[in-house]
C-alpha cells in the first residue's frame, strides 16, 4: 500500500515544462532517491509534494495520519534560539513536554516538575535530551547554547538535519542531506538512514550514498518519470539497457518513416479512410523517430601549455592562526600529472593550504616556489564572482570570444557553452535565473576554458547533479596537467586521485598512497590498532589491580593483631559510635515534633544527615579494626 501517491502531476514556468502528467507511488519502508539533471525540477517536485508549491495539474496524496519531515536545501530556523532549543522547537508532544520540564527545572518550579513527571514517563521523554546531545555530537555541534544567529551556513544546515531526524517522522523528505557534512558525518548518516524504519524520498548527488541507502531510484527525464527498483549501480545498468532499446526503437521508426514519407508524397490530396489511418500512424511514427537520442558530453580537447621541469615546490612551510596550527614544516615537490586529493575535518586548514599555493595567503615560515610554465586554474565557490545581471553567453565572451583548442582549432563561446550542457535556449538567459548547480557549472567553465595546466578544485562537486559529475570526471580523466582536489564526494575522489593529503589538525599532515577508499581502509586499520592497544592497556591495568588486591590481602592475612595505637582507636570508636547513635535518636524524635517551625525542621534534618554519614564512616573503620581485635 502506498504511503505517497503522485497522480498526473504537471508543473511549468512560462514555456519551460518541468514535468508533465507524471505519476508514481512510494510504499511504506521504501527508501527512494530522485535523480535528474540540474534545472529539470527535482527541488520543485519535492516542494509540490510537501505543499510549498502548487502544481498546474494533478494531485499529491499522503496516507492519513502520516507524519512528514522535510529537510530543505536552505534551513529555516529561529535565529534567536540556541542550538539545543532550536532542535527542541517542534510541535510533537514529546518535544513540548521536555521544553516545559526544562523550563520548570530552570525556575525551580517543584509543583510543575511533579505534574510533568508522569507525562515524561508516558511519552518516554527522559532520554530525549541525551539522544539530542548524542546526535548533535555526531554532527559536530557541541556548543549547545550557541545562538543560531552565530552559526555558519553549514552549521545551520546540520542543526536543521538533526531537528528533522530527531522527530523520527513516518516519511522523511531530504533535499541534499550530505551538503556541509564531512566524510565521517556522511558515513554516520548513511548508517543511521540505512537502519531507520522511516519511508524516505531523497535528493543527493553523493553516488556512494545512493548506493548504500536507496533501494529505489526515480529518474525525472524529458518531463516524465522512470522508476528502477534497486540501488544506484542497478539504476545505471537498467538505464543503459533502456537507452539501448530506445535507440533500436527510434532507429526502426526512422527507417519506417522514410518509406511512409515517400508514400505520402506520392498520394493525391483526396484520400480514403484507410489512407487517413495510415497517415495518422505516420504522424505517431514521426513523433518517435524525431526523438533526440544525442547524449550531452563534455569532450573538450584543451590546448595546454607544457609543464616544465620545475612545477611547484614547497619548502618547509608553517602556518598558524593564533594557537590553531595549520601546517608545521611541510615540504613537498609536485611532479607532472600529479593527482592529489585533500581530506580532513572542517577547520584543519585545507582551503588555507590552497590559498597559500595561489599566493592569496602567506606562510609564516618557509617558501613556495612556482615554476615559470605553470598556469593555475583555481576553482572555489568564494574565489569566483559572476555578475548576476549578465547573460550567460556574455560571462564567457568577457573571457574570450573564441577558445583555442588542440591542433590549431578553436571553439566559439556559444559552442563551448553547448559542450558544457548549456543549450542555445539558455545562452541569453540572465545568470540570476539559473539554478544553483547551473551557476556553479558556469563558474567552473570560467576556470577550465582558460586551459590551465595546473588545476586546483575546492569542493567542485557541490550542487552538481550526477550527470554533470559524470561528464566532469570524463574531462578530468583526460586532463594532462597537475590536479589538486578538495572534496567530500567519495565516489569522485576514488576516480580522480592517486594519493591523498590527510589534514589531521594541529599541523599534522599524512600522505597516503591510493584513493579515498584506501585512505578509509588505512583509517580503519589505525582505529582497530588503537582499540587493541587500549584493550591491552585495560587488561594490564586489571592485572595490576588484581596484584595489588592480592598483595593487600596477603598483608592483612599476615597481620595477627592490632598495634597499641590501633587498639586505643578501636576502643575510642566504640564510645563515639554509641554517642552518635544517641544523638541520632534524639534528632529523629525532634523531627516528629509538630510544634517546630519549618526552618527548625530543616536545620534538624541537616544535622541528622551529617550524623548518619559520620556513623557510617566510623562504623566502616571499626569493622576494619574488629577483624584483628
Amino acid at each position: 500500500m502506498n504511503v505517497l501517491s503522485v497522480e498526473n502531476l504537471t508543473k511549468s514556468y512560462g514555456d519551460k515544462v518541468l514535468f508533465n502528467t507524471i505519476s508514481f507511488g512510494i510504499e511504506q519502508g521504501q527508501k527512494v532517491a530522485l535523480v535528474a539533471k540540474n534545472g529539470n525540477g527535482k527541488s520543485t517536485l519535492l516542494k509540490c509534494i510537501i505543499g510549498q508549491e502548487f502544481p498546474d495539474d494533478g494531485r499529491v496524496v499522503f496516507r492519513n495520519g502520516i507524519e512528514v519531515g522535510y529537510l530543505e536545501q536552505t534551513e529555516n530556523l529561529n535565529p534567536t534560539l540556541s542550538v539545543l532549543d532550536a532542535v527542541l522547537d517542534q510541535d510533537l508532544a514529546v518535544f513540548q513536554v521536555v521544553k516545559k520540564y526544562k523550563k520548570a527545572m530552570k525556575n525551580n518550579d517543584e509543583d510543575t516538575i511533579a505534574n510533568l513527571f508522569e507525562e515524561m514517563s508516558t511519552l518516554n521523554a527522559w532520554d530525549l535530551e541525551f539522544k539530542v546531545e548524542q546526535m548533535l555530537g555526531k554532527l559536530k555541534l557541541d556548543q549547545l547554547t550557541m545562538p543560531i544567529n552565530n552559526l555558519s551556513g553549514g552549521q545551520k544546515k546540520r542543526v536543521a538535519l538533526a531537528k528533522v531526524l530527531l522527530a523520527e517522522p513516518d516519511f522523511l523528505i531530504l533535499d541534499e542531506p550530505t551538503n556541509h557534512l564531512d566524510l565521517d558525518m556522511i558515513e554516520w548518516l548513511e548508517d543511521y538512514l540505512s537502519g531507520s524504519k522511516s519511508t524516505m524520498l531523497l535528493v543527493t548527488h553523493d553516488r556512494y550514498f545512493l548506493e548504500v541507502v536507496a533501494d529505489t531510484i526515480i529518474e525525472l527525464e524529458d518531463q516524465t518519470i522512470f522508476k528502477y527498483r534497486g540501488n544506484f549501480s542497478y539504476y545505471l545498468e537498467k538505464k543503459a539497457e533502456r537507452e539501448e532499446l530506445e535507440a533500436v526503437t527510434v532507429g526502426k521508426a526512422r527507417s519506417h518513416m522514410k518509406k511512409e514519407l515517400e508514400w505520402i508524397r506520392r498520394q493525391p490530396k483526396a484520400r480514403g479512410t484507410k489512407q487517413k489511418a495510415r497517415i495518422d500512424s505516420f504522424h505517431e511514427t514521426k513523433k518517435v523517430a524525431s526523438k533526440n537520442l544525442q547524449k550531452d558530453e563534455l569532450e573538450i580537447e584543451t590546448k595546454m601549455e607544457r609543464l616544465g621541469t620545475k612545477i611547484l615546490e614547497i619548502h618547509s612551510i608553517s602556518k598558524a592562526f593564533g594557537d590553531l596550527k595549520i601546517l608545521d614544516k611541510l615540504s613537498y615537490t609536485f611532479k607532472r600529472k600529479e593527482r592529489l586529493g585533500i581530506v580532513g575535518a572542517n577547520g584543519t586548514g585545507k582551503s588555507t593550504f590552497l590559498k597559500m599555493i595561489m599566493g592569496e595567503e602567506a606562510p609564516d615560515n618557509g617558501k613556495i616556489v612556482v615554476g615559470e610554465t605553470v598556469a593555475f586554474g583555481y576553482y572555489s565557490q568564494e574565489s569566483i564572482e559572476v555578475d548576476e545581471d549578465k547573460k550567460v553567453i556574455d560571462v564567457i565572451r568577457d573571457i574570450a570570444e573564441f577558445i583555442p583548442l588542440a591542433k590549431g582549432r578553436e571553439m566559439s563561446a556559444a559552442q563551448f557553452l553547448e559542450k558544457f550542457l548549456f543549450p542555445r535556449s539558455m545562452h541569453y538567459s540572465f545568470v540570476h535565473k539559473l539554478s544553483g548547480g547551473e551557476k556553479r557549472r558556469l563558474k567552473l567553465m570560467t576556470v577550465l576554458m582558460a586551459n590551465p595546466n595546473f588545476l586546483i578544485l575546492d569542493e567542485p562537486t557541490n550542487d552538481l547533479d550526477i550527470f554533470i559529475l559524470s561528464v566532469l570526471e570524463d574531462y578530468l580523466k583526460n586532463f594532462e596537467g597537475c590536479l589538486i582536489i578538495v572534496s567530500h564526494d567519495r565516489y569522485f575522489m576514488d576516480k580522480m586521485v592517486d594519493h591523498i593529503f590527510v589534514f589531521e589538525g594541529n599541523g599534522v599532515l599524512k600522505d597516503i598512497i591510493g584513493n579515498y577508499s584506501t585512505y578509509r581502509e588505512v583509517q580503519k586499520a589505525e582505529k582497530k590498532e588503537l582499540q587493541e592497544l587500549a584493550a591491552k592497556q585495560r587488561q594490564e591495568e586489571k592485572q595490576k589491580d588484581a596484584k595489588e588486591v592480592k598483595s593487600s590481602r596477603k598483608k592483612q592475612e599476615q597481620k595477627q593483631k592490632l598495634s597499641f595505637k590501633e587498639q586505643k582507636e578501636f576502643e575510642q570508636l566504640e564510645k563515639e559510635i554509641a554517642e552518635l547513635e544517641t544523638q541520632k535518636e534524639i534528632l529523629v524524635e525532634s523531627l516528629s515534633d509538630s510544634s517546630k517551625s519549618g526552618e527548625e525542621m530543616g536545620e534538624i534534618s541537616k544535622q541528622l544527615t551529617i550524623i548518619i554519614e559520620t556513623i557510617d564512616a566510623k562504623t566502616e573503620r571499626w569493622l576494619e579494626l574488629a577483624e584483628f581485635a
